[in-house]
């Protein structure tokens, strides 16, 4: 396959590539939503059937019927304080419902606010954890906590490292509920549920916990990324979009729209974001059903763990521990709960993609690389060397093909013109003269279709893993995550009016520095080859580097600089393996032909015109 075809081959691919995954969903405006709605939790198998709700209304979400919280800058609270997050806990149901990240900041300003996770009931997105029991033999949903308990607080004063905090409710009748929650260093919870049984009976009960979001959350909006829910369910990892929650059968049982899985020994659930997770992690070992619903009058989304019920002997005390993740989806720190605490896949909660085979070692080899760099950016151009390196073997047998395939022009075009129409023996022609030669016409294509899922497992790399939000390069580059942030439109930054605002058309039209470098870079790589003599394939080629420079130029920075430095790699490799063989590219002759070939054809144009 000579240069020509190749990069045909490769404009196409590209170019479908490109389109493809740069197609932006808009997702539709987050409808209003009541601050007096919440949620109220069932389990199944060996438990009782799903509580009353309000009203008699089987989907609607409620504690004990006609209850409803109370505002929540009315509810008593309890804190969170810890090195990465702060928040609190509510009392009225003892959720988890109010946590901001303190490693993040929603702009690149520094005194711009954290990064919010939950949020309270109340509030436009309400976004929490609850814990709570279902009643199972003689008891009822009034002798239990659930959404709309009022806790005490026991023992503790502000949650945080190595400092517990336990809430009790006693519920009258003899049963004394106690809720301990830790939190590591990072974003870990731990809650242990208890039961002390001070009645002269048996106590059969369920413990359950719940992530309930109102409305549908804001999101990234592309379909290559996963946002919605995520869920391990023993060797099986299941994905289900905001989107794909409405479209779940209705469970008469659930009173809603859901899928029940039984999960028999390790599992989690949770929702994911581009960046952030919380999920409900049970023990690993531990049987569970794995929950996920929508409540579509309320427009509630929800995941749920239901443990199998347990019986409480009178005179005694049971209980059960379960996780929380709710943080950023670091891979350091998702990895090692992985291997630490045996959580199954954990890492995997990461939006790897369908190339993960390349994806995952691809990331890591980066976050090695930045690990002794320390600068995300000069960490992409060391990958790319890297990856050049390992492929180089296959690019050296391209080149040398392609290199050959040069040396046998002459008789190429001799073969031609004996064969004149006859396009079977110029054919048989060819394949005898490549046999004789030991050249192979299509080893050029394999660099090239070994280069497209390594695009596509980078751009990936580059825009679901939080290690690249906001990571900086050297000057204006401060964020490799997002498009180059500097324009034509202000000559880089020279006159003192600000660039266009990304997303936006007079942004893709003034592209920044690093499009215009790309565009040049591929430019360059064509002129080691004389331009092919038939006219289309001219102008094809001709305006290949354009088109990709205004494709790519709203594209994650990082991936851009990705290109550049792979078509200047590839340029240099070329031009010494063509030396080596004999052929010296003319580069600088080759520009000037096509600036010949533009005046001439200007000329022709010319004079083809009337004369007034």
């Amino acid at each position: 396959m000579d240069d020509q075809n190749k990069n045909l081959i490769l404009a196409t691919a590209l170019s479908f590539a490109v389109i493809l995954g740069w197609f932006l969903l808009f997702p539709p405006e987050e409808p209003p939503l009541d601050p007096e709605t919440d949620v109220i939790e069932t389990t199944e198998g060996e438990l009782a059937a799903p509580p009353p709700t309000a009203a008699g209304d089987p989907a609607s979400p409620a504690g004990p019927a006609g209850e409803t919280p109370a505002p929540a800058q009315e509810i008593a609270r309890l804190p969170i304080d810890t090195p990465r997050v702060e928040g609190s806990i509510s009392l009225l149901g003892g959720r988890i419902d109010t946590l901001r990240l303190k490693d993040y900041r929603e702009t690149l300003d520094p005194d711009s606010p954290t990064v919010p996770l939950l949020s309270p009931v109340g509030g436009n997105g309400a976004y929490y954890a609850l814990y709570g029991w279902t009643p199972a033999g003689d008891l009822g949903f009034d002798d239990v906590p659930g959404a709309n308990t009022e806790w005490t607080v026991e023992s503790g004063e502000t949650l945080s490292p190595g400092n517990p905090v336990t809430l009790a409710w006693d519920n009258g009748n003899g049963a004394i509920f106690r809720r301990t929650l830790t939190i590591d260093e990072d974003y870990l919870f731990t809650v242990t549920q208890s039961v002390e049984n001070t009645t002269d009976a048996a106590l059969r009960l369920a413990p359950y916990g719940i992530v309930a979001r109102h409305g549908e959350p804001d999101t990234a909006g592309f379909f290559i990324l996963h946002e919605g829910v995520v869920r391990q369910s023993d060797n099986s990892l299941e994905e289900l979009g905001y989107s794909d929650l409405p479209d779940l059968d209705f469970v008469e049982r659930e009173g809603a729209r859901a899928e029940v899985i039984d999960v028999a020994e390790d599992g989690w659930i949770g929702f994911t974001d581009k960046y952030w997770m919380t999920t409900l992690i049970p023990e690993p070992g531990q049987p569970f059903q794995s929950v996920a619903k929508y409540v579509q009058n309320a427009e509630i989304y929800q995941v749920e763990s239901r443990l199998p019920a347990i019986t409480v002997e009178a005179g005694a005390t049971g209980e059960v521990s379960t996780m929380l993740f709710a943080g950023a989806k670091e891979w350091e720190t998702i990895r090692d709960y992985e291997e630490n605490l045996g959580i199954r896949n954990f890492v995997d909660s990461i939006d790897w993609g369908w190339f993960f085979f390349l994806t995952k070692p691809i990331f890591r080899a980066l976050h090695f690389l930045n690990g002794l760099i320390g600068n995300m950016g000069w960490s992409i151009l060391a990958l790319t060397l890297l990856i050049k390196a390992i492929l180089f073997p296959l690019a050296y047998k391209s080149y040398v093909s392609m290199a050959k395939m040069k040396e046998l022009q002459p008789e190429m075009e001799k073969l031609k013109e004996r064969a004149g129409d006859d396009r079977q023996k110029m054919q048989q022609g060819m394949m005898e003269l490549y046999k004789k030669n030991k050249v192979n016409p299509a080893s050029g294509c394999l660099p090239i279709l070994l280069q497209i899922p390594i695009f596509f497992s980078l751009y990936k790399v580059i825009f679901v893993t939080i290690e690249l939000r906001h990571a900086a390069w050297f000057g204006p580059f401060r964020d490799l995550s997002a498009p180059d942030p500097t324009s034509i439109f202000n000559l880089f930054g020279a006159f003192p009016w600000a660039a266009p605002e990304p997303g936006t058309t007079l942004a893709l039209i003034f592209i920044g520095i690093l499009p215009l470098l790309l565009g040049i870079s591929m430019w360059l790589q064509q002129k080691l080859n004389p331009a092919p003599t038939d006219p289309a394939q001219q102008m094809i080629f001709a305006w290949m580097p354009w088109v990709f420079m205004f494709m790519l130029g709203g594209f994650a920075s990082g991936l851009v600089v990705y290109w550049i430095t792979n078509n200047t790699i590839t340029f240099t490799q070329q031009y010494i393996i063509m030396r080596s063989h004999g052929h010296r590219p003319d580069v600088f002759g080759n520009i000037k032909k096509s600036f010949k070939r533009k005046k001439t054809a200007e000329a022709a144009a010319g004079k083809g015109k009337p004369k007034k």
